[in-house]
């Protein structure tokens, strides 16, 4: 059978004068497309991360956003690479349990950063607050949506709840949970005008009033303001909206554990 052999040869030119002009032209006119070619690509990608609205895993009432870290995304190519290796081992070999305990330790190593940072914010967050005011998500429901799915995986905001459920019960601080159909993202905290639709994709708005709000942190101030009403005079400071689909009261009374629970006596 006859082997093919790749050969690799190398070549210099000295060009004139017109054509160094005309190469210089070339490849200006062809860093110019990548430029505006890279420009597309970055301009596209941060539009995406507006659009799924997960660029900030928390946001403050004072204005302040919580970068989301995407443990899982740092480390992606580690853990394809590591599962593809486990793919190509033969089951019940002795590789293939070494490639089994190589995917666990890059599990492992993602898990471990993301407690890591979910512990400090949760102690940062409990440490500077009396009264500490959530939003009721339903996580599971979320993850519905395969296109987000991964990136609310990734910020494990189930987990950030529990940490704040004991850890305010620990230093004796107050945790509300506002109800899930609480319209904190299309309310007007300026005017308290609720919005008919507002999808993901908007991350500024300007009500009727004039006011400009910032998406998530005006979430974050009626959120705050809800559940504040809450504390201090057991709701009905803020009207019912119609956007509330349930009609109940603005914090959610059946999660007990969360509420009661956790304030102090």
């Amino acid at each position: 059978m006859a082997r093919q052999v790749r050969r690799a040869f190398k070549y210099r030119f000295y060009p004139t004068g017109e054509q160094a002009a005309e190469l210089s032209r070339t490849f200006g006119c062809v860093r110019l497309v990548y430029n505006m070619a890279l420009e597309e690509r970055t301009r596209a990608w941060h539009d995406e991360r507006r659009r799924t609205g997960i660029t900030s895993l928390v946001t403050l009432s004072t204005g302040e956003k919580i970068a989301n870290p995407r443990h899982e995304r740092r480390d992606r190519a580690r853990l394809a690479k590591a599962q593809r290796e486990l793919s190509r081992k033969a089951p019940g070999s002795a590789n293939r349990d070494k490639a089994r305990r190589k995917v666990a330790r890059v599990h492992a190593r993602i898990a471990d950063r993301r407690r890591d940072f979910l512990h400090k914010l949760s102690t940062r967050l409990v440490r500077e607050n009396q009264t500490v005011v959530i939003e009721d998500l339903t996580v599971a429901n979320l993850l519905k949506n395969h296109r987000l799915a991964r990136a609310i995986s990734d910020t494990a905001w189930a987990a950030l709840r529990t940490m704040l459920e004991y850890k305010c019960a620990w230093y004796g601080r107050d945790l509300v949970v506002v109800d899930r159909w609480f319209p904190s993202s299309k309310l007007c905290g300026t005017c308290g005008t609720v919005r008919a639709k507002l999808p993901l994709d908007v991350r500024e708005w300007t009500c009727g009033c004039g006011a400009v709000h910032d998406r998530d942190v005006n979430a974050a101030r009626n959120i705050l303001a809800a559940g504040l009403a809450v504390t201090a005079c057991g709701d009905g400071v803020r009207p019912q909206r119609d956007a509330s689909r349930t009609g109940r009261s603005s914090a959610k009374q059946e999660t007990q554990r969360a509420i009661a629970g956790t304030s102090r006596p």
